[in-house]
């Protein structure tokens, strides 16, 4: 299974992709979406749909997640975030992709154990669980990593009483650093 994950944003929007198959993850292609900051915001809004509708093109993936807003103090930038999220969910519904959400709590508990892991430690996490050997990658790319992985997860049962962490080290002891 292709997972597609979008960490949104619209400085910077993150888009990380995974194949999941049989319990086993690995890493597809990932990047940063970068629109021109002197872009009024619906010109950033179109560059980042594109982007993306051009990256689900390519790479055809089975499901399409995202991460949740998060709510700040700030009130206009978790409103531009929720813009870049609606961009994001139309082209999963424009392309007949069924799309997920998962909140930052959620997706950092999947990955890290904690769900107020510091993004350091996500991106420490998801360099590992991938086998990635990307030195310069953004918090957002690997940000949008995890919402694929936490899914993956999700879907696998990894963090159910029936199969907890301990099962999942117990049965795959080479991931674990």
């Amino acid at each position: 299974m292709i997972i597609f994950g979008v960490d949104p944003g619209t400085i910077l929007t993150g888009f990380g992709i995974i194949n999941s198959y049989k319990n086993q993850i690995s890493y597809v292609h990932s990047g940063i979406i970068k629109p021109n900051p002197k872009e009024d915001l619906s010109l950033k809004l179109k560059h980042i749909y594109n982007h993306l509708n051009l990256s689900v093109a390519k790479y055809k993936p089975d499901v399409f997640c995202i991460e949740t807003a998060f709510y700040g103090k700030n009130v206009q930038s978790a409103m531009k975030i929720g813009y870049v999220r609606g961009v994001a969910m139309l082209v999963a519904s424009v392309n007949n992709i069924l799309c997920v959400e998962y909140s930052p709590r959620e997706i950092k508990k999947a990955v890290v154990g904690n769900g107020s892991a510091s993004k350091e430690q996500v991106q420490y996490m998801i360099k590992n669980l991938l086998s990635l050997d990307i030195t310069k990658a953004k918090f957002d790319e690997t940000d949008a990593l995890a919402v694929s992985v936490c899914h993956s997860i999700k879907i696998n049962s990894f963090g159910t009483t029936k199969n907890s962490w301990k099962s999942f080290i117990d049965k795959n002891p080479e991931r674990v650093i």
